[in-house]
């Protein structure tokens, strides 16, 4: 079983930046791919990014596409996800999650989830 906390959220102005962090416990993220969902108010949870465990392979939604950089550590049992250029529209709870794969896009591609954190972005 593998227990992932995310950290890092809070209250930015638009065009601020903020850096997510999800750490990993339990069974580590060995092997594992790692993803970011976002899910607003009233609105189904979203992928936001994904990377592979290894060779840095990355997957991005559109609407974050050069604003947002996803990472890991793997010696650390980390991941990252820096934002920046952050939008009103980027506000939400933002997950990790893992996969055995990387690419999925929907939720049911990952079986370990995070609590969540709060991500808000004010005009």
């Amino acid at each position: 079983q593998v227990q992932l906390v995310e950290s890092g959220g809070g209250l930015v102005q638009a065009g601020g930046s903020l850096r997510l962090s999800c750490t990993a416990s339990g069974r580590t993220f060995s092997g594992n791919a790692m993803a970011w969902f976002r899910q607003a108010p009233g609105q189904e949870r979203e992928f936001v990014a994904a990377v592979s465990w290894n060779f840095g392979i990355t997957y991005y939604a559109d609407s974050v596409k050069g604003r947002f950089t996803i990472s890991r550590n793997n010696a650390n049992n980390a991941g990252y996800l820096q934002m920046n250029s952050l939008k009103p529209e980027d506000t939400a709870v933002y997950y990790c999650a893992a996969s055995t794969w990387v690419g999925g896009r929907s939720d049911k591609d990952y079986f370990a989830w995070g609590q969540g954190t709060q991500v808000t972005v004010s005009s």
